[in-house]
């Protein structure tokens, strides 16, 4: 018999499931994908029962489930924290409450998934693994090295902010951690809220921002978070309020407590309201955040090289996803190498937990390292075309590749923007070439166009460029294997002018370095492109408008005609207006 494990984030931010067979992982995906509510939160039976479709398999052939949350992880420290924040403990303990979705009744829901299940031998089956050791389970056991430092960084998760360990073979050891509330993740939430940005995962926002400013104001913004002597941080409680929690799931949307106190305004003046102008000043604040916030990450990185004497290293969990960071992180630390997983985020402790117990606590060989996020769902040339034709769409067919690739390169040269819905969804926040909007970076008026006509969003975020991974060292300042567009290198100076569409104002860019054994089709389109331009890039952000990416042919095909996206593409089939 198989040992077929499910994975899950449950009753968190970016629900999510993963499912391995033998140790091998066959699928995994955000519930967000399903249920069209980004960074949904509570019980992911969609995601479920996508996993076990994928897998052949019912809850009944599952060997084990686990939950990358466990309830009693560090009981005394919250006991004594309990003590000395009464007011804060009692707000965090009312939204934690507020939340039905209780974990200790977590296997009634399965009936959800199957409406016959025995919910008391799925009972039997659950194991909690704690948030953090998901995350560095994450980044260790599906990377590339054997032996590997390893480090967790992110808002909160059972009552821990960060967790720096040792991988080697099968086995994790956790070296040191930093306890809520001192954190990073909460610092730059902080920030992101006092910049008018409230909603819940709205930090990449103040990183897109940061290049337009100056970072003037980093002595004033280290002293929130100051650093500590040996390498790891401390919180002033001045600063932070956090007498109205911190995260709450009303109608499983994540809704994020406003967290700075009155001292933070008077070190920094009034917030700005949403909607208000962004002032030079915001931008020199945004500067300054970014700029302390690396700062940190790099602090706690020499310290985690001190303790192991590695050369590599893996990182997960939400400040994980600070690619501009992560992209400096060989030039400011001893490290040589990095690994960041696709789905570093909360969305990934699914996959970690179940990797924590399949290799740390069952002690199964490690598989084949993992370099592709097309783990999610996939339609036949046959579905889509079936429901094209219930629509009322007319479309052709290319089933050769190099002919689709030709009639795709062709639009893209002509200034088509292109939506491009090919194979497996891409696991994690990123848009990696098959859910993707592409354009060609030779355009100058492609930032504009796509922010106000088709993304709707704010003008000063940025594009990422995807690149065949042969020419990575002809385009940027770094040669770096980017699989998963999580980090931001500097475009090299007399490159800058040939791709204005994905070059920041800083002149940098956040890559994805295109493998073609990794992604076939995609590699074959821009390499279709550079034939024809001698430019091996193209412009790639997520297929969405202010929704999760799409994740099924009518999602893209509501998507296209509700925006000004001239093709699509949807496996085969191509559309035009």
């Amino acid at each position: 018999m198989p040992e077929i494990i499910l994975g899950l984030n449950a009753y968190h931010a970016d629900s999510s499931a993963a499912i391995f067979v033998d140790g091998t992982l066959i699928a995994a995906t955000e519930e967000e994908r399903f249920r069209r509510i980004k960074h949904w939160a509570g019980f992911p039976s969609e995601a479920i029962k996508f996993c076990l479709r994928e897998a052949g398999c019912t809850l009944n052939d599952l060997t084990a489930i686990t939950i990358g949350r466990d309830p009693s992880a560090k009981k005394i420290n919250k006991a004594t924290f309990v003590l000395k924040h009464p007011k804060v403990a009692k707000a965090l303990w009312s939204q934690r409450s507020a939340n039905k979705d209780d974990i200790t009744l977590l296997h009634e829901r399965f009936r959800e998934v199957e409406a016959d299940a025995d919910v008391e031998a799925i009972k039997a089956k659950l194991h909690f693994i704690e948030h953090h050791r998901s995350h560095l389970a994450s980044a260790f056991y599906p990377s590339p090295f054997d032996e590997a430092a390893v480090l967790s960084i992110d808002g909160s998760g059972d009552f821990t902010t960060t967790m720096l360990g040792r991988g080697k073979g099968t086995r994790i050891e956790v070296l040191e951690s930093v306890d809520f509330p001192a954190s990073v993740g909460l610092f730059y939430t902080a920030f992101t809220q006092f910049l008018g940005f409230p909603h819940y995962g709205d930090e990449y926002k103040v990183m897109g921002l940061a290049p337009y400013g100056e970072p003037k104001y980093v002595e004033q913004v280290a002293k929130v978070l100051p650093l500590k002597a040996g390498g790891l941080y401390t919180w002033k409680s001045e600063f932070f309020d956090f007498t109205g929690g911190v995260v709450s799931y009303p109608d499983h949307l994540p809704t994020v407590a406003p967290v700075f106190g009155k001292k933070f305004e008077e070190l920094f003046g009034p917030a700005r309201k949403p909607g208000d102008e962004l002032t030079q000043y915001h931008m020199d604040l945004a500067s300054s955040v970014q700029r302390h916030t690396e700062e940190i990450i790099f602090h706690v990185l020499r310290r985690l090289h001190d303790l192991t004497g590695l050369k590599r290293v893996c990182i997960a969990g939400g400040v994980a996803q600070n690619s501009v960071a992560n992209g400096k992180i060989t030039r400011n630390t001893p490290f040589e190498e990095v690994y960041i997983p696709s789905a570093g985020h909360d969305a990934g402790i699914s996959m970690g937990s179940a990797q924590y117990h399949i290799h740390q606590e069952l002690g199964r060989a490690r598989t084949a390292p993992i370099f592709s996020a097309y783990t999610g769902s996939q339609f036949s040339d046959e579905a889509i075309a079936a429901e094209l034709q219930a629509k009322g769409i007319a479309f052709t067919h290319h089933p050769d590749l190099a002919d689709l690739c030709a009639v795709v390169s062709d639009a893209l040269v002509d200034g088509a923007v292109v939506g491009w819905f090919s194979g497996r969804a891409e696991f994690g926040p990123r848009a990696l070439g098959a859910r993707s909007i592409l354009v060609d970076p030779r355009r100058a008026d492609a930032k504009e166009l796509l922010n106000s006509k088709i993304k709707r969003r704010e003008s000063f975020r940025p594009f990422a460029p995807s690149i065949l991974v042969e020419h990575v060292a002809d385009w940027f300042e770094l040669d770096e294997l980017v699989p998963f567009m999580e980090k931001v290198f500097p475009i090299r100076e007399e490159r800058r002018v040939e791709i204005p569409a994905v070059t920041h104002v800083d002149g940098s860019g956040r890559l994805q370095s295109v493998l073609p054994e990794v992604a076939p089709r995609y590699h074959a389109l821009i390499s279709a492109f550079h034939e024809k331009t001698g430019v091996p890039i193209l412009l790639n952000t997520s297929f969405n408008e202010n929704e999760p990416i799409v994740n099924a042919p009518e999602h893209a095909l509501d998507c296209y005609l509700r925006t000004q996206m001239d093709v699509l593409v949807l496996g085969n089939c191509v559309v035009r207006r």
